[in-house]
């Protein structure tokens, strides 16, 4: 098989699907991404776990804290990433509700005051719910390009399965992808539910 831009692509490659992505994002309307994220915590019932990790979103992405207290409400451990100073993996520390939530390394993203649990942390989730600009049928991921997710999944448990939240339009046929890059599991989408990228994956 011929190496492709799919295959170990130049960073211009990947630069100019993130583009892509946040312009159609930019277009999507407040009542639009209320709606999404809506039924995207409906969607939430499709998946079993008793420890989640998950994230606030922030700006054009979907969903909202809302997908938090849904999981909370049904008994769910809900971890959420706090973001390193370097360039290491995400530490891990517990969310209890909205009012526990500040500003950190990055003010747009909140993150848990209460106690550190340390990157390995990962490992104790049955479900990590992944942000993603968008994700392709086979789980190539495209997030915004630090890193941080890549080297923090490694850290998890081979039963945890991965899960990329993103918008009905933004499950593609194909992205470029790179060795280190992750593979998801499943999507969560707003229209489709979860949906599965692999067939060995159970979600």
């Amino acid at each position: 098989m011929k190496p492709t831009d799919n295959d170990n692509p130049p960073a211009s490659v990947k630069a100019a699907w993130r583009k892509r992505v946040d312009a159609a994002r930019a277009e999507i309307t407040r009542e639009q991404r209320d709606a999404e994220a809506a039924a995207l915590a409906r969607g939430l019932v499709e998946l079993s776990a008793s420890t989640v990790c998950a994230y606030v979103p922030f700006g054009t992405e979907p969903g909202s804290a809302q997908l938090l207290d849904v999981l909370r409400s049904r008994g769910v451990r809900v971890l959420l990433p706090v973001v390193p100073t370097g360039h290491g993996p995400l530490d891990w520390a517990e969310y209890s509700d909205v009012s526990s939530l500040r500003p950190g390394r990055y003010a747009f993203l909140l993150e848990p005051a209460g106690p550190r649990l340390g990157p390995h942390a990962v490992a104790e989730a049955d479900i990590v719910l992944v942000p993603a600009l968008a994700v392709d049928r086979v789980g190539v991921r495209l997030g915004r390009g630090a890193g941080h997710y890549d080297r923090s999944l490694v850290l998890a448990s081979r039963r945890t399965r991965f899960v990329a939240v993103i918008r009905d339009t933004e499950l593609v046929d194909r992205l470029p992808a790179e060795p280190h890059d992750v593979r998801m599991h499943a999507a969560l989408t707003p229209g489709r539910g979860v949906v599965s990228l692999a067939e060995s994956a159970q979600v």
